[in-house]
């Protein structure tokens, strides 16, 4: 396998992979919305979660020693613990057109969508909803939305989210090989820590930037004594008020390869990489991130170092959350108190 020049697919967006879908919905008023990515057909799955407060459902299932290896959907979400409703909304979606696990000989079919959430119920938004969160009925509307086209920025799970002191987002970036092999990443940025490097406005994670596409600002002229640099420094004035489980980033890495459910959990593992590349500092107790991974299998790995082969994949996936996180930050726009990155730094 002759992987050559990487280059960032034609949309620049997870949907670069084929066969996967993202559907994005919003309500502006409650300041929070619902991310789903759908799979053409049933894909192998895995998970890997760093963070110290994490929300999700359903992650035990795709353990590698457990039945399930792969799943017809995922969900990110705003909302907390309110938000892993909207998985709920999404297996009812899903299973009313039969895409789910045959269950003998019942008429219904049992969708498996794992989901996670991150943490917007300070965002000034109306949260007065009693009984009746939004969740589930944005799980449903962001199916019936679901194409290979979709927004970033203040879209979807990232419509309310925040990135220590700046408006957090929804990214997306791609990866391809001159030999079709496809890496596509979908974050949802609301990282406790900072995006930016102290005194700068330049990303961190500018050296992986592809064309300009957060900005093309690159690193700042003078590097040396980074070690000593604060890690706080741009999220002192959140420091006072933290409180477990109030940030979190969420995504979801996909591949066009065809490897198996143990090996795409190495992928999850070495995808998070991707987000201690791109946030600073990351994984924190008031942190619940998470990545899965889906592969579509329509690329054959092959035996012949095959292990060197994932290798590759896991360090472009990396590369591709670091890309997505900035990308998702970048585009957003500013909300509430959250001041964007183009309000505060410029284009």
């Amino acid at each position: 396998m002759n992987i050559g020049t990487i280059r960032k697919g034609k949309l620049n967006l997870i949907t670069d992979v084929e066969g996967i879908a993202v559907g994005n919905a919003e309500d502006a008023h409650v300041r929070t919305g619902v991310t789903v990515v759908l799979p053409d057909e049933a894909a192998i799955a895995a998970v890997d979660v760093r963070g110290g407060g994490p929300g999700t459902r359903e992650t035990d299932a795709l353990d590698p020693d457990c039945l399930v290896d792969a799943v017809h959907g995922l969900v990110f979400s705003g909302g907390s613990v309110y938000g892993l409703d909207a998985a709920s909304g999404a297996v009812a979606w899903l299973g009313a057109r039969g895409r789910g696990y045959a269950l003998g000989n019942s008429p219904l079919v049992a969708p498996v969508v794992p989901s996670a959430i991150l943490f917007d119920l300070t965002n000034g938004g109306n949260k007065d909803w009693g009984e009746e969160p939004p969740y589930r009925a944005l799980g449903r509307a962001a199916c019936e939305k679901a194409e290979r086209h979709f927004s970033l920025g203040n879209a979807g799970a990232g419509f309310g989210a925040r990135a220590g002191l700046l408006k957090g987002g929804l990214g997306s970036a791609s990866a391809v090989s001159e030999d079709g092999l496809k890496v596509g990443a979908l974050i949802a940025s609301n990282p406790f820590g900072s995006v930016v490097m102290p005194g700068s406005r330049a990303f961190w994670a500018a050296p992986y930037e592809m064309d300009g596409e957060f900005g093309g600002h690159g690193w700042p002229g003078e590097m040396s004594g980074l070690a000593a640099r604060d890690p706080f420094d741009e999220t002192k004035a959140a420091l006072a008020g933290i409180t477990p489980g109030t940030n979190t980033t969420i995504g979801v890495v996909a591949v066009n390869a065809d490897i198996t459910s143990a090996e795409a959990r190495r992928l999850a593992i070495m995808a998070q990489d991707g987000l201690a590349r791109a946030i600073r500092p990351v994984h924190a107790p008031v942190d619940g991130d998470v990545i899965f991974v889906l592969a579509t299998g329509k690329v054959a790995l092959g035996p012949e170092n095959r292990a060197g082969r994932l290798a590759w994949l896991g360090s472009i996936a990396a590369d591709c959350v670091a890309r997505s996180v900035a990308r998702g930050v970048y585009e957003a726009e500013s909300l509430g108190g959250a001041a964007s990155y183009r309000e505060r730094y410029g284009k």
